[in-house]
């Protein structure tokens, strides 16, 4: 099974295309301090407004960040908000050719109104929604359908983003799956909270939240088989391939057809704001399931992009490289910071997608001193990830003679891994660090000012892709050697 880090390299361009219900989202800000005189109500003095793309259309721009290109399909009405929402969909890079104006139905758009206490930490205090939920005309379905069908050989993956507001009837979803699966594209639904999924039979996977799982089903989410009934019936009800039943703080469960069963834990967050949690999912499994991720990787991307959009107030794109830097860390909280070169490889690769630089440097460290501390802090300040090769006993043994190292491998990689500079402790058994160097392709390869250029080894390797030796001064009097030396003395 392929790591996270090593999924989470591999997420690039892809093609999605997402059908389903478009939203205006308008924001209302202002202070909320003192209540109404004529009704026991807070009064809003409105500061500042804000629209951004909602529903199907936020999915468009999550994607987006995520490294997509997307096409949207979906309806407005021919009004002003329609305009906006066009507007503010192309400059964001969304493909509008399958954007259906219907002069018959209104465009949907939810106004928020949010206070501020004392000018910060907002709060929604209401809502006013203007819908129609009404299914759409036929006309509209058709020249919906054209567009989608025009651009379909060429998407990677199709999403269905339903609100039940009358884009997503089943008329019009078995069409989009049936189409989409007959031209071999994989097809996600976000569903709507409904009791009939009937409409999305055939799909290849849904994403109901707990709530929505069990409306749908009529049954009880709760425990590890609670859940999995749940998954299982509407698997084989709907003939799909998978289910992810999401399930807030505790992660999601993934049921693939012909396996058990998977709970798919995520890190424990400070939740702000759910709104768009959701969106965020569908929006990370596509990008996932669109650049050939395993199902298993796909929800844990998910996971994490989700995550960090509770964390914020409102709907706003996680970028990929925000999801990458948030899988990298999680890692490193769950398995500390040894590594094996390949590990380091596929960490330095997402560091470098992300535009920052690789940073290494290698020694013995076998007892830590205020020299080595100084050189690693250094070291650190050239670029945004630090992997140091650390020799193993056998090779100190070789290098610095039989009463060497003093302290194990296990002890010398755990002191690292304690200092805040260092991102990453790789351990290897050769005289010199030159496989290490040739495999992780630091952009800078870092060593004492004892060094000359020409006698660092691998310079020649990190020179010949554009990166740089850099040499650091040593602190004048501190050396292992002359510790073990001080402490015979005594």
């Amino acid at each position: 099974m392929t790591s996270l880090i090593e999924a989470i390299s591999r997420l690039g361009p892809f093609r999605a295309l997402v059908v389903g219900d478009l939203m205006l989202d308008e924001l209302l800000y202002g202070d909320a301090d003192r209540l109404s005189n004529d009704a026991p109500v807070p009064v809003l003095h409105v500061r500042r407004s804000e629209h951004r793309p909602g529903g199907a259309a936020n999915v468009c721009l999550n994607l987006i960040a995520m490294g997509g290109e997307v096409s949207v399909f979906g309806v407005t009405g021919d009004d002003e908000e329609g305009r906006k929402l066009r507007d503010a969909m192309v400059r964001e890079g969304v493909g509008c050719d399958g954007l259906v104006v219907d002069a018959s139905r209104p465009t949907t758009v939810k106004r928020s109104l949010i206070g501020l206490a004392q000018h910060r930490h907002p709060q929604k205090m209401f809502r006013v929604d203007f819908e129609s939920t009404e299914p759409l005309v036929e006309d509209a379905a058709d020249r919906l359908l054209a567009a989608f069908d025009a651009a379909l050989a060429d998407a990677d993956v199709v999403c269905i983003e339903d609100y039940n507001k009358g884009v997503c009837s089943e008329l019009l979803c078995q069409e989009v799956i049936s189409r989409a699966r007959a031209a071999g594209k994989a097809v996600l639904v976000d569903p709507a909270s409904i009791s009939d999924y009937a409409r999305y039979r055939g799909a290849t996977c849904i994403t109901p939240n707990r709530t929505e799982a069990e409306k749908a089903t009529g049954m009880r989410a709760g425990s590890m088989q609670e859940n999995s009934e749940i998954a299982r019936t509407l698997l084989d009800a709907l003939d799909l391939e998978s289910v992810v039943v999401t399930l807030d703080r505790h992660g999601a469960l993934l049921l693939e057809r012909g396996e058990e069963a998977v709970n798919v834990p995520t890190v424990a967050r400070q939740v702000y704001d759910v709104t768009g949690a959701g969106d965020m999912v569908l929006a990370g499994l596509a990008a996932s399931v669109g650049c050939g991720l395993d199902w298993l990787n796909a929800v844990g991307v998910a996971n994490v992009a989700a995550g960090l959009e509770v964390e914020i107030f409102g709907v706003e794109p996680i970028p990929l490289a925000r999801i990458r830097h948030e899988v990298l860390k999680q890692s490193g909280k769950l398995q500390g910071k040894l590594r094996s070169a390949e590990q380091a490889r596929l960490e330095a690769d997402v560091v470098r997608k992300t535009g920052g630089k690789v940073v290494f440097t290698n020694g013995c460290f076998d007892i830590i001193h205020a020299g080595h501390i100084a050189m690693l802090e250094k070291s650190a300040s050239h670029g945004a990830m630090l992997v140091v090769g650390l020799n193993d006993d056998d090779s100190v043994k070789r290098l610095k003679g039989p009463t060497r190292p003093v302290n194990t491998l296990e002890d010398r990689a755990r002191v690292l891994g304690a200092l805040g500079c260092v991102d990453a402790v790789v351990p290897f058994g050769e005289d010199t660090p030159i496989r290490l160097i040739d495999e992780i392709k630091p952009d800078v390869l870092i060593k004492g000012a004892d060094y000359t250029r020409e006698t660092v080894v691998g310079h020649e390797i990190v020179e010949s892709y554009g990166g740089s030796v850099v040499l650091i001064d040593l602190v004048e009097g501190k050396s292992t050697t002359g510790t073990i030396e001080r402490m015979k003395a005594k």
